[in-house]
């Protein structure tokens, strides 16, 4: 991307680090340094000898202009320097008054303390092996101090497109991370969080053309690709234009799930719902939820059988239903009987888990919504994300199904092998009935017309944007999943801004 831009643009590379360095110059000046310099005792920039470096020393040179306590320290791990890296190297040795050191034993290294900021450009996107030797030395010097750091690119250290989970492994631990044009793949994994911090896209113009033409199956989802595929309502439709969707849900003590469910569908602008409980939660839905139709099962405290199935044009399973054997029996003929993909969740999963030769009766652009342990029932245990998501590539391609894997920045993953990551949501809908509501907006969109995939794509950035304006009005500790349903009208309006 950086070659195609260079040539097309047209742009030297030397010119291309400046802007780059500028943003991030930017970034931490309206973010992390405020009007009193002295709030950081000392900038320390470290830098490696390739293009990362270079990054670090332009960076030190726009820094060193705007406050006085910069210091560079060139990490001489090796004999050999990129030649952007030794243009800005020259250009720094100019500014007489700039504290510039170079590091070549472990003696040289300096100390961190926690009135620093430290600034880490020692090695970038291309790593291919574990960092080690003088390096190293100085990341574990960094990680063991309390100092605040901003990764720039990527913390040195992580792979960005296989597994870090290596015992002791030297890896820079930033409280937030700079990167460019677009997201690294190890971003999106919980499992890098502890080094990556809070990540930051800087946009350095890029070539556009080069990213739209270039093939991926990896896909971050915004809401521009939302916008691409939105219906709009027609003047002169009616009830029947949206579709009939059935929701599955509910046990004794469980009707809650079912509620948050029927609600949510409602809430994304079906036309009509039917929600089948057992006869203990009839009260409960007919006065939660007047707006909703209500079927109930023979059975008082969870379902056992269901009706004809074919007047509706979306069927979710699983919220609350339980682990009874008579609902693993209804599970299974309500897969056989199934014409249309459903959307299965919850329950349904664990079932179909502890039965997984059902799952090759599954209509076929079925959606599964797991959380990760829902998941590892379902497809089994990994090693690391990269393993999971590969699982999740190959369950999906298996059985011709979507899986939504729930969480931070939730994967997506299609019969294709192609893979979404959200960028709406945040931590405060890490509660109870969250996923529920996810059910309910999924089996609301289905039924009005959407596509397997663009069900799973639109309900999931929904879903995620209703609880990020949610957590503008609560805040994310007094967040409830209600409040994710409250507010999805509000983030349908700004998904037609």
């Amino acid at each position: 991307m950086d070659r195609f831009t260079i040539q097309q643009e047209p742009i030297e590379s030397i010119d291309l680090m400046e802007r780059a360095a500028e943003e991030c110059c930017k970034w931490i000046s309206e973010n992390i340094l405020t009007e009193d310099e002295n709030e950081f005792d000392k900038i320390k920039i470290l830098c490696g000898l390739g293009n990362n470096g270079g990054d670090g020393l332009a960076i030190a040179r726009i820094l060193s202009g705007l406050v006085s306590n910069v210091e560079v320290y060139i990490i001489k791990y090796s004999n050999d320097s990129s030649p952007d890296f030794i243009i800005n190297e020259e250009r720094l040795k100019k500014i007489k008054e700039l504290n510039f050191h170079y590091v070549e034993s472990s003696n040289d290294i300096p100390s961190f303390s926690k009135s620093d900021l430290v600034i880490d450009a020692i090695l970038g996107s291309g790593l291919n092996k574990m960092v080690e030797g003088l390096a190293a030395e100085v990341i574990h010097a960094i990680n063991s101090s309390k100092a605040k750091v901003v990764a720039i690119d990527v913390p040195s250290g992580l792979f960005c497109d296989s597994a870090s989970i290596i015992k002791n492994a030297a890896i820079v631990k930033a409280n937030h991370t700079l990167t460019f044009q677009l997201p690294k793949l190890a971003f999106m994994f919980p499992e890098n969080y502890e080094y990556v911090g809070e990540w930051h896209l800087l946009d350095i113009n890029l070539s556009q053309q080069f990213i739209d033409h270039t093939s991926t199956k990896n896909h971050y989802l915004t809401k521009d690709i939302i916008q691409s595929f939105l219906h709009h309502r027609s003047v002169f439709s009616h009830k029947g234009t949206y579709g009939h969707a059935m929701i599955i849900a509910g046990s004794y003590g469980k009707m809650g799930a079912a509620v948050l469910a029927s609600k949510a569908c409602l809430r994304v602008g079906v036309g009509l719902l039917t929600t089948r409980i057992p006869k203990c939660g009839y009260e409960i839905l007919q006065t939660s939820t007047p707006e909703a139709m209500i079927e109930t099962d023979e059975e008082m405290n969870f379902i056992t059988s269901i009706k004809n199935t074919e007047v509706f044009n979306a069927i979710a399973v699983g919220p609350g239903i339980g682990m009874e054997k008579q609902t693993q029996i209804f599970l299974k003929i309500l897969i056989q009987q199934s014409s249309i993909p459903m959307i299965i969740d919850a329950d349904a999963i664990n079932l179909l888990a502890e039965n997984k030769t059902w799952l090759s009766f599954l209509p076929k652009g079925s959606i599964f919504t797991p959380h990760p342990k829902e998941f590892e029932r379902l497809v089994g245990k990994s090693s690391d994300n990269f393993e999971r998501m590969k699982m999740q590539q190959e369950f999906s391609f298996k059985y011709s199904c979507y899986v939504i894997l729930k969480g931070a920045h939730t994967c997506i993953s299609f019969p294709d092998g192609t893979c979404y990551f959200n960028s709406t949501g945040n931590s405060g809908m890490a509660t109870a009935g969250s996923g529920d509501v996810l059910t309910g907006i999924l089996a609301g969109l289905f039924a009005q017309g959407y596509s397997s995939s663009e069900t799973c794509l639109l309900g999931v950035f929904i879903h995620g944007l209703a609880g990020d304006i949610a957590k503008e009005k609560m805040g994310e500790e007094a967040m409830i999943a209600s409040d994710i349903i409250a507010n999805l009208g509000n983030a349908y309006k700004a998904l037609k801004e």
